[in-house]
């Protein structure tokens, strides 16, 4: 709780005094531009470069940093981040559409601005505006739609709904992307971290919970639906601004610290939420547990001769 009162501490002192800019998120000083974005399987990565007039996209080339292409274009805008880690995105999974945002100024905003490119071609499609305060969240994988974070409160950055925008037809769809199975007002918290599925579809996105009940919540890109994961059992004295995900060799997401264990693991088969089992620690090899057991089962044998020859009178 005292995290997310100092976060929205934060939020507000910089809507006020800002003077810098940053990309979506409703706090100014994240800026992943020059860190860029890429898609899995991709060669490429996109980043980009302002100078407060104009800005410089260019496509490189993941395998050795050459400089592929590159498109100058009027105004400022920026790769977006999707969580407070940093997390990157705007490319599709196919890799022919990437979305940038105009950075913000301050907390509320009226108006967001946007610029849509094909690639790798880079060519400008086009910038277009939206009357109200977004946020991008994610892409479909061929670039079809995209999704935006809506802002309804000026006064508090946690509320919001989840919004779809059709690139083709360019227009804001009227009905906010809701999990079916939970309230509308639910939704609330700050974006801590982001993993995408390895096709590209599912976006994984851990909140804060805002003081509450933090949450993972999946956004299936291609259908435009939503799942909201409640992780109760990562409240209490944990960090959850340190927590990070990790890949499992199932359907599973593990949610811990890049240095220890997983505090949870989410099935994004069945949305289900669950404390992972303790594990026995990877120095104690088979052979040692083996040798441990015999050793036991040998003490086990010695007290019970002990006790079989207690009392009997010794020999004449």
């Amino acid at each position: 709780m005292r995290t997310f009162v100092l976060v929205v501490a934060v939020i507000v002192a910089l809507a006020v005094t800002a003077t810098a800019a940053a990309d979506g998120l409703p706090v100014l000083g994240i800026d992943v531009g020059s860190q860029g974005v890429t898609a899995a399987g991709s060669p490429d990565r996109y980043v980009t470069i302002n100078d407060g007039k104009t800005t410089l996209v260019e496509r490189i080339a993941r395998n050795g940093g050459q400089v592929l292409g590159t498109k100058r274009m009027k105004g400022t805008f920026t790769i977006p981040a999707v969580a407070y880690d940093s997390s990157a995105s705007g490319l599709s999974a196919d890799g022919s559409t990437l979305v940038l945002i105009e950075p913000r100024q301050s907390f509320p905003r009226t108006v967001t601005t946007f610029a849509l490119f094909a690639v790798p071609s880079l060519h400008l499609e086009r910038t277009f505006a939206l009357r109200g305060d977004f946020s991008f969240d994610a892409v479909s994988p061929r670039g079809r739609t995209m999704f935006l974070i809506n802002y309804t409160s000026p006064a508090d950055p946690t509320r919001y709904t989840v919004r779809a925008y059709d690139l083709n037809a360019n227009a804001l769809l009227p009905k906010p992307v809701v999990d079916p199975a939970e309230p509308l007002d639910k939704m609330r918290g700050a974006p801590i971290t982001r993993m995408l599925s390895v096709d590209g579809r599912w976006a994984y996105t851990l909140y804060d919970g805002a003081g509450g009940e933090p949450f993972v919540h999946a956004l299936d890109t291609a259908t435009s639906r939503a799942h909201c994961i409640d992780l109760p059992m990562l409240l209490g004295n944990q960090n959850l601004w340190g927590m990070r995900f990790t890949r499992g060799p199932d359907a599973k997401i593990r949610i811990g610290t890049s240095s220890g264990a997983a505090l949870a693991v989410v099935d994004t088969s069945t949305f289900a939420a669950s404390v992972p089992a303790v594990a026995a620690p990877s120095h104690l090899q088979p052979w040692l547990i083996g040798s441990a057991l015999a050793a036991l089962s040998l003490l086990v044998a010695l007290a019970a001769t002990r006790h079989r020859f207690r009392g009997r009178p010794a020999p004449a």
